[in-house]
């Protein structure tokens, strides 16, 4: 009788469940084995680009870069292959390779599944353009913090990393255009979700059993990863966002279109700035009131229930 249940469960339980994931190490050490991994991929990256970058272009422009010559030549052609070898091939390869390798469930860790409502795309652009003045609001609340002296190195070192990638966006050709709204919009926003929302997320979905606090852990990473102290509330509201739209729809791909719709209009609107289309410079500080703080928050939070009805409403559709 014991063979014939434990036979009627293996028939009942999906075969994925069975074959994937199995003998998969604890969340506490999957965490642990995934930051081992993530920390050795990248620096070997590190160490590739480097040394791809000085046998094509040379030691003086690696010198350059780190004493902010950005005016030599190949200084921009450098910049973007540190970047490429550094940091987005490390941030793709380690949740690839931990989520085929590591814990043979690519489905699970990296949810690549388009199983899901295409109006949630709709409803992802409609809460992007409408948590704007939320964003917004903390940045400039950010902004306004002030650093113990002991910390001013960090405002320093924002202001070099600034212009650092002032430099790489400057576009004099609509070709330029495309490259970076490729590049920082699409690429970024692929990789950086696999690694934050694919992997990451769900490893502490299964650490703490809330998807909740899974989805807050993975924003505060998210947004301390990138080491911009006075940019880190808005950073960590849009991980929010984009941790949500994974855990209701089950699919990674509404927080790319998020995330490639907040880094693509950053970049577009930047190249129209530069070439007088709009009068606005997308760096200044916009002024928010707190009324327009409030009335987005809380239709943002409306289009977010929405979202979420119309996610588990697919989730419930038979297999």
């Amino acid at each position: 009788m014991a063979k014939i249940r434990i036979l009627s469960r293996m028939i009942n339980q999906p075969y994925k469940q069975i074959e994937n994931g199995k003998g998969a190490p604890s969340p506490g050490l999957q965490f642990l084995i995934f930051i081992l991994l993530f920390a050795g991929v990248y620096i070997l990256g590190n160490i590739l680009g480097a040394v791809i970058a000085e046998a094509v272009y040379g030691k003086n422009v690696i010198t350059d870069i780190m004493h902010l010559k950005l005016t030599s030549s190949n200084v921009v052609n450098v910049i973007w292959l540190l970047q490429f070898a550094g940091v987005t091939l490390p941030i793709f390869a380690a949740p690839v390779f931990f989520a085929f390798v590591i814990v043979r469930d690519p489905g699970d860790y990296l949810k690549p599944t388009f199983r899901f409502s295409w109006l949630l795309i709709l409803l992802v652009f409609g809460i992007m353009f409408i948590s704007n003045p939320v964003i917004e609001f903390l940045s400039n609340l950010n902004q306004k913090m002030v650093l113990p002296h002991w910390l001013k190195w960090m405002r320093t070192s924002e202001d070099d990393a600034q212009k650092v990638m002032n430099t790489i966006l400057q576009m004099k050709t609509i070709w330029s255009l495309i490259f970076n709204v490729l590049f920082i919009g699409l690429l970024t926003a692929i990789v950086e979700e696999f690694m934050f929302r694919g992997v990451l997320q769900t490893i502490f979905v299964r650490w703490t059993k809330s998807t909740h606090a899974a989805v807050w852990i993975s924003a505060i990473l998210f947004s301390a990863f990138h080491l911009e102290f006075f940019g880190f509330l808005p950073r960590l509201m849009l991980g929010v966002l984009f941790g949500y739209f994974v855990a209701w729809s089950g699919s990674i791909w509404p927080a790319v279109w998020a995330h490639f719709l907040n880094n693509g209009t950053a970049v577009v609107a930047t190249y129209l700035f530069q070439h007088k289309s709009i009068k606005i410079n997308p760096d200044d500080e916009q002024v928010i009131s707190p009324l327009g703080f409030l009335f987005s928050m809380v239709i943002m939070l409306l289009l977010l229930s929405v979202y979420r009805r119309i996610a588990a409403g697919k989730k419930q559709v038979p297999e």
